[in-house]
């Protein structure tokens, strides 16, 4: 009698089970006099230990473990010649920052917030030597443990976010960007593998948001062109807002870490380039010019530096006489006459050996006495004395090309030729060979040991735009 009573209390207390628990509690119950509380945890206490067993980093994001990584300096340096000293540690390196990590495995979240996370000590870190540990030995709770923004990680270390942050919206433009302006920029693009992606800039946008900026192209590539990536396109070297042509963006993180040491290392080893006629980072620009040099070909060695004008409210860049002052940077141009014109102007090929700010204007207009046309900065007082060009009628010399109206972001390709009153900036960006950065990460993760020798070289050219064509039949008429 006591055992029915004790039954049916435990069955209204119970919440309803399975027909497998109703099976095992029946097995139980039939031999209950017995083994009465081993009997009873068999059944309705492994299923309450089952629904209050809390699940592994339930309220984690898990990141992949960190893993050895190419080094993308390093692959830079030895691509650009530098083998001798950073074979070694040009494969991989087994050390990285714990933000630096987040930031690579998620490139969606922003880096406010990453920081943010960091500061507010919601970030967590899984040792790899701990991770080996049983459960038996440490609950999966406690092997977490804070960790800091600039903290190393070991090979294998996990790092745990917050889970919310997957309810964070990724930082992209979503403002006003149309299908026709997206049309347009995708129009752009000369060249595009997993690694690297190539634009032929137009006139008159800015590559980099800033002051009086509403609208760069690395911001709207961040909109339009990350294609199947989750991170944006990053600038790996600028151009002038005016000056078009070829612009590289790398579509990685570690890509476009690769393009800047390349790009870094053509500039600080560019007095072992000259004379030479292959070289690991080659630049050709097209330019007309006002005058003609007194040479036909050359090399222009000037160092250059900044200074402040109009009241410190602007500046610019001059040569500098004494290069041992700290504000000057050496600054190597070679170049030639590829055409001249009886109207005053000729066509040069300009090769920048380094990468300064306004290298080829101040090259042309300071040291060569042939300012760009175009260039009202550096040029002004020839723009002054050249405002009336006398040229031939050019109606009919080139094919008819849509108005300003009709292009997206106000641009305007067609007008701003040498036979208007205002033309605009003639430099253009037209000739680059650089090494295959998709190739030689593909081989150095295989192997170790590839000779980064072997690597191929990748050539763009990018053609004139309509105005400077236009200009190019003018001069040669």
């Amino acid at each position: 009698m006591a055992e029915l009573i004790l039954l049916r209390l435990i069955k209204l207390l119970s919440p309803p089970s399975s027909p497998t628990t109703h099976v095992a509690r029946r097995l139980c119950f039939s031999s209950f006099g017995s083994c009465p509380n081993r009997c009873y945890s068999n059944a309705a206490d492994d299923t309450l230990n089952e629904a209050k067993r809390p699940r592994k980093h339930a309220k984690w994001l898990t990141l992949p473990p960190f893993t050895a990584t190419v080094n993308g300096s390093d692959l830079g340096k030895e691509l650009s010649g530098r083998r001798s000293e950073v074979k070694r540690s040009v494969s991989a390196t087994s050390t990285i920052t714990a933000l630096k990590w987040v930031l690579r495995c998620c490139p969606e979240l922003p880096r406010s917030l990453v920081q943010k996370l960091f500061r507010l000590r919601q970030v967590r870190r899984e040792s790899a030597a701990v991770e080996n540990k049983t459960e038996e030995t440490q609950a999966p709770e406690h092997r977490l443990k804070r960790v800091a923004a600039k903290d190393t990680l070991n090979l294998g270390d996990r790092i745990f976010l917050p889970v919310t942050v997957k309810e964070t919206p990724a930082e992209k433009l979503e403002s006003d960007i149309t299908a026709e302006e997206t049309k347009f920029i995708h129009s752009l693009v000369l060249y595009k593998d997993p690694a690297i992606l190539v634009l032929n800039k137009p006139p008159g946008m800015s590559v980099q948001g800033g002051i009086n900026v509403s609208r760069s192209l690395d911001e709207v590539a961040a909109a339009c062109l990350t294609y199947e990536y989750s991170e944006p396109p990053r600038l790996v070297h600028r151009l002038d807002k005016d000056c078009t042509g070829i612009l590289v963006m790398g579509r990685t993180q570690t890509s476009a870490t690769i393009l800047h040491s390349i790009f870094r290392e053509k500039t600080f080893r560019a007095s072992d380039d000259i004379g030479k006629e292959k070289r690991v980072l080659q630049r050709r620009y097209v330019a007309l010019v006002i005058g003609c040099p007194r040479r036909r070909r050359g090399l222009v060695t000037a160092s250059l530096g900044k200074v402040v004008v109009g009241n410190g409210k602007a500046d610019r860049i001059t040569t500098i006489d004494n290069s041992s002052e700290l504000s000057s940077q050496h600054a190597i141009t070679e170049y030639r006459v590829i055409g001249s014109s009886s109207h005053g102007y000729t066509w040069l090929e300009l090769s920048p050996l380094t990468g300064r700010k306004h290298q080829l204007r101040v090259h042309c207009a300071e040291v060569l006495g042939t300012p760009i046309v175009g260039d009202y900065k550096y040029g002004w007082q020839a723009h002054r004395r050249w405002k009336h060009f006398d040229l031939p009628d050019s109606e009919g010399t080139s094919e008819e090309l849509p108005d300003e109206r009709t292009l997206p972001f106000g641009l305007n390709m067609n007008k701003g030729s040498i036979s208007e009153k205002h033309p605009h900036l003639h430099l253009h960006c037209k000739h680059i060979v650089l090494p295959n950065v998709s190739q030689a990460l593909q081989n150095v993760q295989s192997s170790s040991d590839y000779d980064l020798s072997d690597v191929e070289s990748l050539e763009f050219v990018a053609p004139l735009p309509p105005y400077m064509r236009r200009s190019w039949d003018l001069t040669k008429s």
